[in-house]
């Protein structure tokens, strides 16, 4: 594991501890939430699944007592110039209680050292959510393009 991406200090929020160490990650927790529950990762294999949390950086955010995963990010970058924030998730009962919000601050606050120039995120229902941490609209959408599913 390089420097980069050397787990920082876990964050408390409430009764949840937000923590970037990959070992913590439960992969079968977060490939069932996705699979089965996510609009944008329905049906997803569970191969695809643990070759995405392989190949990124992944915080997840774990009861403190119990040590259960309640909400899961994960993030594609370079660690220089761009990050792309995408599969995040907070567990229905862990919803309402302003997680989600902490996990993409933690997100956010994990990154910053690393001076990227722009951290992306695609979202149908939860922008209020990603605002709240300084996320915008795009100024120019026109510039950017895609390949593959839209």
């Amino acid at each position: 594991m390089s420097d980069s991406m050397t787990p920082a200090t876990p964050v408390m929020h409430g009764t949840y501890e937000i923590s970037a160490d990959p070992a913590r990650i439960d992969a079968a927790r977060v490939h069932h939430w996705l699979s089965t529950d996510a609009y944008w990762a329905l049906g997803r294999p569970r191969e695809k699944q643990d070759a995405a949390i392989a190949g990124s950086l992944n915080l997840g955010a774990y009861h403190r007592e119990t040590g259960e995963m309640a909400a899961y990010a994960r993030v594609v970058t370079d660690y220089a110039t761009f990050a792309w924030l995408c599969d995040v998730y907070v567990d229905r009962p862990a919803r309402g209680t302003g997680l989600g919000t902490a996990l993409v601050t933690a997100v956010r606050d994990h990154l910053a050292p690393h001076g990227l120039g722009r951290i992306m995120l695609a979202t149908a229902d939860a922008h209020g959510v990603y605002e709240k941490v300084g996320f915008s609209p795009l100024r120019n959408p026109d510039k950017w393009m895609a390949l593959g599913q839209q």
